[in-house]
């Protein structure tokens, strides 16, 4: 629970401010854009967000196939459809791009590791 510090007036979590809160946690906003996450976590989260566009776009197609619609009903689900559509392309790219960039740093790592490997045996021999 926050505490204000000596001398400080009793104020009401009401008046607190979210840097204040997140000042008492400790914590820090984390940082954002395509650096905010490195390698699995990364792809974690974009595998998830990729499900659950594809469950969306099952329910969109369930209703606009499933039942008589107005025209304009269905010319919603058809505009609904075709943007998860398109979010869905745009998570697989991203996916594959992600994949691409894991792969090179493991094999990077590979690399430095028997060179570094090497350089430790010919130094006992």
């Amino acid at each position: 629970m926050w505490r204000p510090k000596v001398g400080e007036p009793e104020r009401g979590p009401e008046v607190r401010g979210p840097l204040e809160v997140l000042r008492y946690r400790g914590e820090r906003k984390p940082p954002k854009g395509r650096d905010a996450e490195i390698g699995g976590p990364k792809i974690d989260g974009l595998e998830e967000k990729l499900s659950r566009c594809r469950r969306d776009l099952e329910a969109v197609n369930s209703r606009l196939y499933g039942t008589e619609l107005s025209p304009e009903a269905r010319k919603s689900l058809e505009k609904e459809k075709n943007s998860l559509m398109n979010k869905a392309s745009n998570y697989e790219k991203e996916l594959k791009l992600l994949r691409q960039e894991n792969r090179k740093n493991m094999l990077l790592s590979v690399a430095i590791f028997i060179l570094l490997t090497l350089i430790y045996a010919y130094w006992t021999m």
